[in-house]
Parts: C-alpha cells; structure tokens; sequence
C-alpha cells in the first residue's frame, strides 16, 4: 500500500509544476468528453455514489454528535478523538455532496438575474461558467492537493491534542476526491448546457 500512494505522488507531483498548461488540458479533456455518448450517464453514477458517501457521513456525524452531547451534559465525560472525527465527518459531508449539488443545478448565484434569461442565455452562461471556472478551479484545488497530501502522509501527521487522530493524510485526500468528482461531474454539465442550447431555437 505505501508503495502504491509513494508511486502515486512521484507520478502526479510534476503537475503542480506546470499547474497553467494542467488546467488547460483539463479543460480541452472535459470538453472532448463532455461529446461521448452516455459518458453523462457513468459521471452521474459515479456523482451518485459519492453524494451517498455524504449522506452516511452526515447520519453518522449526527449520531456522533449526539452521543458526545449527551456523554458531556450527562456524565461529563468526552473524547477528543470524537470531536475531531466530527470536523472530520462534516469535511466529508461538504466535499462529497458538491458535485451532486452541481448536477442538480442548486448552487447559491444571483438568481435575481439568471431567472430572467431565457434558455439559451442561461445554456451559454453555463458553458462559459464550467470552462473557465467550474474546471480551472477543480483542477487547481486536484493538483495542489497532492503535494499537500503527500507532505502529511511522509510526516504521519497526526493531531496535535492527546487522544486525536491520526493518519491526517486520509481526510485531507477527500479535498482531491471531491474535487476531483466536481470535475468529472462538469462533462455531465457541458453536455447537459450544450444540447440546451442546441434546442433552445432562440428562446
């Protein structure tokens, strides 16, 4: 396993390196594939499976929740562990359900304005969002992850409190995995905004 994550991080650190032609080619990759019939439909599984991983994460934060409360008011005990396992949970929670929340187009924005475009507006503001913003950011947060990632893998960093977690590493690589899925979820959004424009007829 070590050497796998070891060989993982020597064959991604050279991104980071050159991060502007790296978004560049993200965005030329998630174009293209945003063409390939029913490639939406695997980015919606996987989406899907992540937005799950989300939603158990948010029941077992809340029963973790609940238990420390009643331990701390109850019988004034607690444990670090389980609080720091709580900030941990949320992480998950937050970083997995993004993309589903892109997929199904409720993200905050001016709605104000946008309400009020018609269709094809509103499939061009789409296209130019996700390209130059949606996939230059998801990519910047992948890539610069990795060496952040590997530097706290190599340290075994662990928290600084008596009794906390250890292995760090492991809930900083759901910033790359979710991320990562945003991305994947941006051909979904591509596809979805380009035949909406195709068939808007003008509206």
């Amino acid at each position: 396993m070590d050497n796998f994550i070891n060989a993982f991080f020597n064959l991604t650190m050279p991104l980071s390196e050159h991060i502007d032609y790296t978004i560049i080619a993200a965005a030329f990759i998630v174009l293209v594939l945003s063409f390939v019939p029913k490639i939406d439909v695997f980015v919606e599984k996987i989406t899907k499976f992540f937005m799950i991983l989300a939603v158990i994460s948010l029941i077992v934060l809340t029963l973790i929740v609940s238990y420390d409360v009643i331990v701390r008011k109850l019988f004034h005990g607690g444990s670090i562990a389980l609080q720091e396992l709580e900030w941990h949970l949320f992480d998950l929670t937050f970083l997995f359900a993004i993309a589903y929340t892109l997929s199904h187009d409720k993200h905050v924005r001016v709605d104000i304005f946008y309400d009020k475009f018609s269709t094809k507006t509103k499939a061009i503001i789409q296209i130019i969002t996700v390209l130059f913003f949606v996939i230059p950011l998801s990519t910047l947060i992948v890539i610069e992850a990795i060496p952040f990632i590997q530097m706290s893998y190599s340290m075994h960093e662990q928290s600084g409190d008596p009794g906390g977690l250890c292995c760090r590493w492991i809930i900083k690589s759901a910033m790359m995995f979710g991320f990562f899925v945003v991305l994947l979820q941006s051909v979904s959004e591509l596809k979805k905004a380009y035949y909406k424009l195709k068939h808007s007829k003008g509206n």
